[in-house]
This record gives C-alpha cells, sequence and structure tokens, in this order.
C-alpha cells in the first residue's frame, strides 16, 4: 500500500449508523486522566483550559506496514490519515475560532510519533493504549484481530466538559470542516 493509497478513501467505503454508543456523552465532565503525548509530556484532559478538539480515532495506517486484515470492509475502521490530515489542514482556521486540537488513539506514543512526524501535524496526539477513556467515558471501541480499537468519535470540550459529540464521524475527511461549521454555528 502507497503512502498515496491512505490518503483517499475507497469509494466503497463502508457507512456508519448511528449505534447510540456516544449518547451519553455531551455534557459530561472528562475524567482526571493523564495521557502520554508525542511531544513526551502527559496531559490531563480533566485540566485543559478553554476550547478543545480532540478527534478519537481507530489507528493511522503506516504506507510501510499492511493494515489489519478485512480493515478496509470494518465500517469506520478506515480514515484516520485523511482525517488527521483535514484537523492539520484546518488547524489555522481552528485556531482562529478559540479551538485547540488533539488527536487520541490506542496506539503507542512511539507510533504516533511516526504518524505526527510523516503526516507533519502541527499539535499533538494522545495515547491511550490502556483504553482508560472507554472505561472512565464509556467511549464506544470495536474489534480487529488481537486488537481493541476506539470507533471514530470526535468531541468538542470546553472547560472540560463535553459540549459537542460527532458520532458517528463520517466520512472521516470531512470531519474538520463539519466541526468549523459547528463552531461558527454556535460561536
Amino acid at each position: 500500500m502507497s503512502s498515496s493509497d491512505l490518503n483517499r478513501l475507497p469509494e466503497n467505503l463502508p457507512r456508519l449508523s448511528d449505534d447510540g454508543a456516544a449518547a451519553h456523552l455531551e455534557g459530561s465532565h472528562l475524567p482526571s486522566t493523564a495521557l502520554e503525548s508525542t511531544d513526551g509530556a502527559r496531559v490531563d484532559l480533566s485540566t485543559l483550559i478553554g476550547m478543545w478538539v480532540i478527534y478519537v480515532y481507530p489507528m493511522t495506517s503506516r504506507p510501510d506496514v499492511p493494515s489489519p486484515e478485512g480493515w478496509d470492509g470494518i465500517p469506520g475502521a478506515r480514515g484516520c490519515t485523511p482525517q488527521s490530515c483535514g484537523f492539520r489542514d484546518h488547524q489555522k482556521e481552528l485556531l482562529a475560532l478559540g479551538a485547540s486540537v488533539l488527536g487520541l488513539s490506542a496506539q503507542t506514543s512511539s507510533e504516533q510519533c511516526e504518524a505526527q512526524e510523516r503526516l507533519h501535524l502541527p499539535f499533538e496526539l494522545l495515547s491511550d493504549a490502556s483504553l482508560r477513556l472507554k472505561q472512565a467515558l464509556r467511549l464506544p471501541t470495536f474489534r480487529v484481530g488481537r486488537l481493541e480499537l476506539f470507533k471514530r468519535i470526535t468531541l468538542i470540550v470546553e472547560g472540560g466538559r463535553i459540549r459537542k459529540v460527532f458520532y458517528p464521524v463520517f466520512p472521516p475527511d470531512r470531519n474538520a470542516a463539519e466541526v468549523i461549521s459547528w463552531l461558527h454555528a454556535s460561536a
């Protein structure tokens, strides 16, 4: 699989339906959970000041490593690279609207550092390899092989409280634009 293949979504990508797994999140407070960041620091989500867009994604594939078997057929699995690049490309507009960005997955911080560098992401990625947020917030996950990964979900957080939940996120390459539209409408 070439790097450019990761940047494009297949035309036959399975559509997602809302399974209700995120219905409880709006209005919730982020738990005191310190997660490793790609800059080497630990970020406690409950102490974030200001407005944050936290996009939670399954995993960023690498062009030199095959995706898990059947990856493209799992609803919501494919699209992490286009989603991340969308937030990268809209970073200045998001900041102008008062929102900072964090990405979050169950991948290790070293895997995320590779993706951050390769994709030139101007924001940090957080590692929740032990799925603590699955427990604390009851975030939805799915299994592929031996991996348990987060389902794609985007949270708008202000003052430690979840103001808006985007779930399911489909198509993932338009998620940043949807967030920007919501921020404009709610200003």
